[in-house]
């Protein structure tokens, strides 16, 4: 994807940067000032948590490894999710992009901004800490999905290219390691995984003529223990993909989203974004692994076990922007799905590799590549299945998934690489106005079942329940229960804000809350209604007593 994907108007950015740069914050806990006053906390530590038997929990971007996002919570069901009613909603940002994706653990609910990490009660909204990363080199001016949780500890990436973790009841920073050089246009923006005492998390700015690399790190300390060229070295598998060999150097293939995990076979999913320059073909000749590919991986060293590319040679920007799903279909095969902005949803055989089936999901009308004259494409810069990607029903046997209607012309130019700067090889122009879909997809043979047509772009979260209910919500500002078998809607609620995080479900003391972000300002003004902007904010739902 492309800087203008998660901020087309920089101006907003920059000036939302501004803003929370100028919030002044007094650190109450003195060891916040490990890194020599890079980070700032407000707030109390956590009291003790007593969990209940019937406490249920979302411990991380996707609610669990295998990237299905499904919960067996029934309290709130088909029958009576017209009830929802709002029951609290705070406000954690100003006129920033906010594509995070919440996570709930031990009584307290976490959330991102580019710089900001809060701890918020999950029933009230009550913001329990704050913990603001002050920049240590330049920033991209980009989003932050969120973070991941293992042993009282938090891990995200930050927009200065480093990577942190902080301590899960008070804020306070842990450890700090430098990833890459932001000079260079690298970024840390994607949501972290945690597995077996490692994070696992990889390098963004596609855009910018990166080489991308995916890395794990040391719970503990932060060290690297392994790292991966998505973009290959002379003598690496994929190397002689790029039948020009200056275009490795800048070849993008960098991590938007979040990545998914087997534990039994010890293998970690990696979706790898678009090669650079977006446009120009003819720059970089070849297939230009492993851009546009599931990048499977040993995760205990980081060894290549085996790929499949979505796209080659891409001149549309059609990365694969999400998390893929792991899931076993009716036969107890082993499948998994991919969700990819070329509009399509692929199945494939994790013992074959083969693909099973190739479902479109959006408007698909492309051929060839851009030229100097301009093509138009669908979907395009904008569309296909973005950062959120898919959902497994294990008990309906159904994938669900949002996305984005919206095509764009394209037109390339001669490349000219400037280290820090837009790599593109071209020019875009969005075309009409984005609407969204959201689709059921029988997880066994990849047939469409339903599409609801969600009235503005669709990239938030799918959270399907044993209620038969499928959660998520628009670009437009609409929160939304579909029925999850029908696809027909149950509620609808306007929160005011574009919807482009995650939404997630949880129990808590015998009762069961939805909550959702609100308030992204990322996205071109095409793409939703500009009177819905509002600013970052989570609400939090619940049926009446």
């Amino acid at each position: 994807m492309r800087n203008s994907l998660f901020l087309t108007q920089r101006w907003l950015a920059y000036l939302g940067l501004l803003f929370i740069a100028l919030l002044g914050f007094t650190p109450l806990i003195s060891h916040a000032q490990i890194a020599k006053g890079t980070l700032t906390v407000t707030g109390s530590p956590l009291p003790a948590y007593k969990a209940t038997p019937a406490d249920t929990e979302w411990p991380m971007y996707n609610k669990d490894l295998l990237g299905q996002r499904y919960t067996a919570l029934n309290q709130i069901n088909s029958t009576n999710v017209g009830n929802l009613k709002e029951v609290c909603r705070v406000k954690v940002g100003e006129l920033t992009s906010f594509h995070t994706g919440p996570i709930l653990i031990e009584g307290a609910l976490y959330v991102t901004t580019a710089r900001d990490t809060f701890a918020i009660d999950p029933t009230n909204c009550k913001v329990l800490w704050k913990s603001t990363w002050e920049p240590e080199d330049m920033m991209a001016p980009t989003s932050n999905r969120g973070v991941a949780y293992a042993q009282g500890r938090l891990f995200r990436g930050t927009n200065d290219g480093r990577m942190i973790a902080l301590d899960a009841k008070t804020g306070a920073l842990l450890w700090k390691t430098t990833v890459a050089d932001p000079k260079l246009a690298y970024y840390m923006s994607a949501a972290p995984i945690t597995w077996n005492g490692m994070v696992f998390m990889g390098t963004a700015g596609s855009d910018s003529g990166i080489r991308g690399k995916m890395f794990a790190f040391d719970a503990a300390t932060g060290k690297e223990i392994w790292r991966f060229n998505t973009i290959p070295s002379a003598g690496e598998i994929g190397y002689d993909t790029w039948k020009n060999g200056v275009a490795v150097e800048t070849g993008g293939g960098g991590f938007w989203t979040s990545f998914s995990l087997d534990v039994q076979s010890g293998e970690v999913f990696i979706p790898v974004a678009n090669p650079a320059p977006d446009f120009n073909v003819a720059y970089r000749p070849g297939d230009n692994l492993f851009t546009n590919s599931l990048v499977v991986l040993d995760a205990k060293n980081g060894k290549l076990k085996w790929w499949y590319q979505a796209t080659p040679n891409d001149g549309y920007d059609y990365d694969l922007a999400a998390a893929p799903t792991l899931y076993q279909d009716s036969q107890s095969k082993a499948l998994v799905a991919l969700g990819s902005k070329d509009g399509y949803v692929y199945r494939i055989d994790r013992e074959t590799h083969k693909l099973l089936s190739k479902t479109p999901v959006t408007t698909i009308d492309n051929v060839g590549a851009p030229t100097p004259e301009g093509v138009k494409a669908c979907p395009g810069t904008l569309g296909g299945v973005e950062w959120n990607g898919n959902a497994f029903d294990p008990i309906n046997k159904s994938l669900y998934v949002g996305a984005v209607d919206w095509c764009t012309e394209f037109k390339s130019e001669p490349v000219k690489y400037v280290p820090g700067e837009a790599f593109s090889g071209g020019s875009k122009k969005q075309v009409g106005k984005a609407t969204g879909w959201v689709t059921s997809i029988n997880s066994d043979n990849g047939e469409i079942r339903w599409k609801y047509e969600a009235g503005s772009a669709m990239v938030a979260g799918m959270t399907p329940t044993a209620g038969n209910i499928l959660f998520s919500g628009s670009m437009g500002g609409s929160f939304f229960a579909l029925d999850s078998l029908s696809g027909k809607p149950l509620f609808t609620f306007n929160t005011g804000g574009a919807i482009a995080g995650g939404v997630i479900t949880y129990l808590q003391k015998d009762k069961q809350y939805v909550a959702t972000t609100s308030g992204n300002v990322s996205r071109s003004s095409q793409s939703f209604n500009p009177l819905s902007l509002g600013t970052p904010t989570v609400i939090i739902f619940a049926l009446p007593k």
